[in-house]
């Protein structure tokens, strides 16, 4: 044993024999209560001599004694007593599985570490009054051919092979693979087969106004397409599917064979399905609340649709689990009475409580290895260690610095102010290498306290996080040597608030990373934080009683601030003090839990009474933006966070849909990769399909272009993979297969097209060869398509694809529609990009949707928005956007038909002076509505989201755009004004625009904080609070209505005065060539 490094382990009971508490002699066997041991009946995997009836033992176990040392137990009895006890010298306890039966369905007691007196079979065989219970010892299994061959499969469309250990210091990966399976099984069950097949597009929200007044006398006419001919039918708006299948067959009773329908089928036989769409109208639901319906009367277009049969649920089947379930109990501890050391003998001590803990928490910073040495020989560098719950620094140590080599040992330990029974759960240390120029040392410095001003001049270069309590409960301990993440060239200093750094992953880069190798202390037993019991809080009872006129004031102000106001000290004392009253309003949630010292256990325990008694905010109307609040980066307390999804649960499908996005940015901000807000995405997912369908490539996405949450990315999307069924599965695969094939063609036709913006015809040439040769040997006959899942596409038009004059080289890419019921021969035009990430235009479009929402709510504006989709996805590790490891910025966007661009309207008449030319615009549109009177309808959209959030473009150093929005000449040259001069048809725009400015100012908090929540992406023009503060900024927070109104007619008057620098920038982008190559590829 080398006893210079020996570190002993540490003894809880004290430091000497005098400090041991008085304990009453007892004997061994009496050591042991009647409620501790815990008679049990093992059923082995072995038979009776003679006999096919299974051998079985009785054991009193120790309820203080883990699962581990039960089975220990169970094998050493097993080696005595068996009559075959060869088998158990052959095979240890690691060779078997526990199992018992539970309603039927078999359960593993899975966590070796769990106390056996937590298991839920106890409390089950309680509860039936059974004693002994029995549990079964099974033999571990390899898996089959069948069963590895199906998680290849899994591997290949998720992107990551959750199956690699090679990267984790701990089983957590496998535990939450194992503790997803019940929640998944119980879903799974619960959904009805028929609706999840035809997974109905649905909302129960009130038909809006503008609508309303679209269907006349309640009534809408659809019509319904079978074989070739169709009927046109008259239906109430509240009528359902099966109202209407009843009616229209009660119509037809004499006329089935003109709709090629057999005499022998009644209505019970079909269903109404989209002409052209998987989309179908079933269930008791008034045809008025269906997506489709809304989107047709909105665009004033007819309700096709088609009389078809029903798909077979079978298709849906799920493949039958091979794996026992897992109980919620598992991995869960005791209470701190069960734990304590304190009334109990040595011998009766199997797990400790963490809060019987009174020593103060450190950790021994052995040393790092440097991968690549420094250029400077004169650097020296350091390790800042932090704990941090949240966002909140809990407490702070530091090295002294030393000379920057290729290994630097320190050997040294940090203790830190705060104890070991205040550390809560979600805690992390954080580990982070800092480098700066070796100061000129004068006198003996602390070793561990550098001084600030030497971390001001110090660089931020490697970081990594341990949680401390590990997804058991349980306190790390032991050594641990953590491959470091480099922080990007961009540095730290840019304001980014990047959800990287929270991630408690480690760099699977082991060859080419920084390695800190540290030292937390052993224990002679497992340290386990117990589970908090509500119990009442008299302080709070007292403080409750009165509250001064002025203080409730001052806390009504502090609660009615933005999500971006910080919060002072005074502010946080407030709050708390007065937690009580906060607790009554919802709004003060995410302010008053931020004033939680989480490093008081005291504190965080008042925390849970408060959580005990929140009526008022179970009973309040759901606030999403306030509730996502709850589940940002600044919370790491899965208590807290699981109110605000248990509050997101009064969400219907198409709104959980809506914030999808945002929603599973933040599993990010987990402790843990099981979490409430994983199931709930889990839950919605399996239960119906087209948020399934988009949950998949949002998963996928981020495993793709996030190494720091890869394999909690990977592990839901497993889980769900595992539940969508058989179609879903073939589904996924094609739309994978398509979009790897059409990377490695966008890959090949770019590195043809060296030349910045020009396509010749000889790459348009190649790229029609390569996908002739595509589609005749491996493309998917059809696929389903990844933006608009109720779409699905067929063969390719080669002859309208082409390559576009752009950068990044995109595919114009035409495909035929697969469904042989759509009424037209259209097809479906996808963009094909490399290069780009299209989440920041998801985000943009995603946002425009809610601020459509709040405009109908709250005005009767009726402002419409071009629908036109963007997805970003993942190849090889990532969603709509797609990618893979090697290139993952993949993603397609929708072409909007009988659609030009504002540069070819310039561009068509006079060359690249159009774009100076005032009256270009208004002749194009006269030319198109010659009767001004009868101007059909119209958009006006923006189709490239690239530079938001106040980050400007720039041309050899100056900024191109110096107006708040873009309102040219040409534009108010339409509405008949130019300069100073107004107009009937400006000041409509103008009246309309501010009516819409001031709706907007109502969704504050909300925009904000689905801005916030994907500040964590690494989106380029969303990497920091300062962006965020660009929204406070435009909505003007803090200024009353008549100011905000003021401020927004300023911005419009500064649009008229420099509209010219927009229009010079178009000049720029014409003779450029920005867009001359279309000429090429058309």
């Amino acid at each position: 044993m080398d006893l210079e490094n020996y570190e002993p382990p540490v003894v809880l009971r004290g430091d000497n024999c005098r400090r041991r508490r008085k304990m009453k002699p007892r004997s061994t066997a009496a050591s042991l209560s009647s409620m501790e041991l815990i008679p049990i009946e093992f059923v082995l995997p072995t038979s009776q001599r003679n006999s096919k009836t299974p051998e079985i033992v009785l054991l009193h176990v120790a309820g203080h004694g883990n699962v581990e040392q039960m089975k220990t137990q169970v094998w050493l009895r097993a080696l005595e007593t068996s009559v075959v006890a060869d088998f158990y010298h052959r095979l240890g306890p690691d060779h078997f599985l526990l199992l018992y039966q539970k309603k039927g369905q078999w359960y593993e007691i899975y966590d070796r570490h769990q106390v056996v007196q937590t298991l839920d079979c106890l409390r089950y065989w309680k509860m039936l009054h059974r004693s002994p219970g029995q549990i079964h010892v099974v033999q571990r299994r390899a898996p089959s051919e069948e069963t590895l061959a199906f998680q290849q499969q899994l591997t290949a469309l998720i992107g990551y092979d959750v199956t690699d250990v090679s990267n984790v210091h701990d089983d957590e990966l496998e535990f939450t693979r194992r503790r997803l399976v019940t929640p998944r099984m119980a879903e799974v069950a619960r959904r009805d087969p028929k609706l999840y097949a035809m997974h109905p597009w649905v909302t129960s929200k009130p038909l809006p106004e503008y609508l309303l007044k679209k269907i006349i006398n309640n009534c809408i006419f659809i019509i319904i397409h079978r074989s070739t001919t169709s009927q046109t039918i008259k239906v109430s708006a509240d009528d359902t599917p099966g109202t209407i299948l009843h009616s229209f067959f009660t119509k037809m009773a004499k006329k089935k064979s003109l709709m090629d329908i057999p005499e022998t089928q009644s209505e019970q036989d079909f269903v109404l399905r989209v002409c052209g769409r998987d989309e179908y109208l079933v269930g008791e639901i008034p045809i008025k609340n269906f997506q489709w319906v809304r989107h047709c009367l909105k665009n004033g277009e007819e309700i096709h649709l088609v009389l078809d049969t029903p798909p077979d649920p079978a298709l849906d089947e799920v493949r039958k689990e091979e794996w026992p379930l897992v109980d919620d109990c598992t991995g869960v501890t005791g209470y701190h009475e069960q734990l304590t050391i304190h009334g109990k003998g040595h011998e009766s001590v199997f797990t400790v409580s963490l809060w019987d803990c009174d020593r103060k928490f450190r950790v021994k910073i052995r040393g790092i290895d440097i991968p690549v040495l420094p250029r400077n020989a004169d650097l020296t560098v350091f390790v800042e260690a932090n704990i941090q719950h949240g966002q909140q620094v809990l407490c702070q140590r530091r090295t002294s610095p030393k000379p920057f080599t290729e290994e630097v040992l320190w050997n040294v330990w940090l203790e830190f102010s705060i104890k070991i029974k205040d550390l809560p759960k979600g805690a992390l240390l954080n580990l982070q290498i800092y480098c700066g120029k070796a100061p000129a040392l004068s006198g003996k410095a602390s070793a561990e306290t550098p001084s600030t001003e030497s971390k001001g001049k110090a660089q931020l270069l490697y970081y990594v996080n341990l949680l401390l309590i590990d997804h058991r409960f349980l306190l790390r301990h032991g050594e641990y040597v953590l491959h470091m993440w480099q922080i990007s060239e961009k540095g730290e200093d840019q304001g980014s608030f990047n959800a990287d750094k929270l991630t408690s992953a480690t760099n699977p880069d082991k060859e080419n990373s920084m390695s800190i190798s540290i030292l937390l202390d052993n224990y002679c037993h497992p340290i386990a934080l117990p589970k908090h019991r509500p119990t009442p809080d008299p302080e709070g009872d007292r403080v409750r009683a009165e509250m001064p006129n002025q203080l409730r004031k001052q806390l009504e102000a502090i609660i009615a601030t933005d999500p971006l106001n910080p919060l002072t000290a005074e502010d946080k004392e407030l709050l708390w003090h007065f937690r009580y009253e906060s607790l009554k309003h919802p709004k003060a949630y995410p302010k008053l839990f931020s004033s939680v010292k989480w490093g008081q256990q005291e504190m965080v325990a008042k925390t849970y009474q408060l959580l005990a008694r929140k009526e008022v905010w179970d009973q309040s109307t759901l606030d999403v933006g306030l509730t996502m609040q709850l589940l940002d980066c600044n919370f790491s307390d899965e208590n807290v966070r699981a109110i605000a999804v248990q509050k997101l649960e009064s969400l219907e499908d198409d709104d959980v849909l809506h914030y999808l996005l945002q929603l599973v940015q933040a599993v990010k901000f987990e402790p843990y990769h099981d979490s409430a807000l994983a199931r709930f995405l889990l839950k919605h997912g399996l239960r119906n399909k087209r948020i399934g369908h988009f949950l998949f490539w949002f998963l996928r996405s981020e495993i793709a272009q996030s190494r720091h949450y890869q394999q909690r990315f990977a592990v839901i999307l497993e889980a769900y993979l595992r539940g969508c069924g058989t179609a879903m599965l073939h589904d996924f695969t094609q739309q994978v297969q398509i979009i790897e094939t059409l990377q490695k063609v966008t890959i090949d036709i770019k590195s043809l097209s060296a030349e910045k913006y020009d396509v010749s015809s000889q790459v348009i040439s190649q790229l029609k060869q390569k996908l002739e040769n595509l589609q005749n040997s491996n493309l998917p006959k059809s696929f389903r398509v990844p933006y608009d899942p109720g779409l699905k596409a067929g063969a390719l038009v080669i002859e309208k694809c082409k390559v576009m004059a752009s950068k990044k080289k995109p595919l114009w890419l035409e495909f035929k529609c697969a469904d042989p019921t759509a009424l037209s021969n259209e097809t479906i035009g996808i963009i094909f990009k490399h290069g780009d990430d299209l989440r920041q235009d998801m985000l943009i479009l995603q946002v425009s949707r809610t601020w459509k929402t709040g405009l109908r709510s709250e005005s009767p504006l009726s402002l419409t928005q071009q629908k036109h989709g963007r997805s970003s996805f993942g190849l090889g590790p990532r969603p709509q956007s797609t990618s893979d490891s090697v290139h993952p910025h993949v993603g397609m966007i929708e072409i909007v038909k009988d659609a030009t661009t504002i540069a070819k309207i310039q561009q068509s008449t006079v060359g690249n002076t159009g774009a100076f030319k005032d009256e270009v615009l208004n002749h194009w549109l006269k030319e198109k509505c010659p009767l001004e009177e009868k101007v059909s309808s119209g958009n006006l959209f923006h189709i490239d989201f690239g530079h938001i959030l106040g980050n400007y473009k720039s041309f050899l150093g100056i900024n191109k755009e110096r107006v708040p929005f873009v309102l040219t000449p040409d534009f108010l040259f339409v509405m008949g004004t130019s300069g100073k001069k107004t107009s009937p048809h400006f000041q409509k725009f103008q009246n309309v625009c501010v009516r819409a400015y001031l709706a907007l100012r109502h969704h504050t908090n909300l925009l904000i904080v689905l801005f916030s929540m994907m500040l964590m992406t690494g989106m380029p023009q969303l990497t920091s609070k300062e962006d965020i503060e660009y929204i406070r900024d435009a909505l003007t927070v803090g200024k009353n209505e008549e100011d905000a109104k003021k401020y927004f007619l300023d911005q419009i008057e500064v649009c008229r005065d420099k509209g010219w620098t927009v229009q010079f920038n178009w000049f720029l982008h014409l003779v450029l060539g920005i867009k001359q190559g279309e000429k090429h590829s058309a």
